[in-house]
């Protein structure tokens, strides 16, 4: 009895992983998910550069994320339309995510986290494009925001200086 439970766990386990076989599908996630990482990695690199909250390991993981979510769903053979459904439960809930880098200050007008909710939303988006095979899009996404946040600092550079 215990020997035909045995082969049944082992055949379940084989059957679960039956798709490491297929070096294609493997190809795919790999290069997807590493591309997810990679550009939330750097968007997260220049946040953490300046100072803010949501770093490298925050932005990496909200873009594999939205990269994992899209991509199982490709996997899994759902329809075109149906991912539809897919992307507006990732910018619902990282919209919520990045609700909560929002602070508003006690006594005052001043808001303090929206360009990193922003940023966290941008980089869930950048995850969809990667996961859905639209690297170009994911690269060239990066590399604009890259540049508006490095002008982010420049400009507030010259306020600073306006003020004073």
């Amino acid at each position: 009895m215990a020997a035909g439970w045995w082969d049944t766990v082992g055949r379940v386990v084989e059957q679960e992983f039956a798709d490491i076989g297929d070096p294609e599908r493997i190809t795919r996630l790999v290069l997807r998910l590493g591309m997810a990482a990679l550009l939330g990695g750097l968007l997260g690199l220049e946040r953490e550069r300046s100072g803010k909250s949501a770093g490298i390991r925050t932005h990496m993981l909200v873009s594999m994320g939205a990269a994992l979510f899209v991509l199982v769903t490709q996997q899994a053979g759902v329809l075109e339309t149906d991912v539809s459904r897919v992307v507006q439960g990732i910018v619902a809930g990282v919209g919520f995510l990045g609700a909560g880098a929002i602070l508003k200050s006690r006594g005052g007008d001043q808001v303090k986290g929206l360009t990193t909710a922003a940023g966290i939303w941008l980089t869930a988006a950048i995850g969809m494009a990667a996961g859905l095979g639209q690297e170009v899009t994911a690269v060239l996404s990066t590399v604009l925001a890259i540049l508006v946040l490095s002008l982010e600092s420049a400009f507030g550079r010259l306020g600073n200086k306006l003020r004073e």
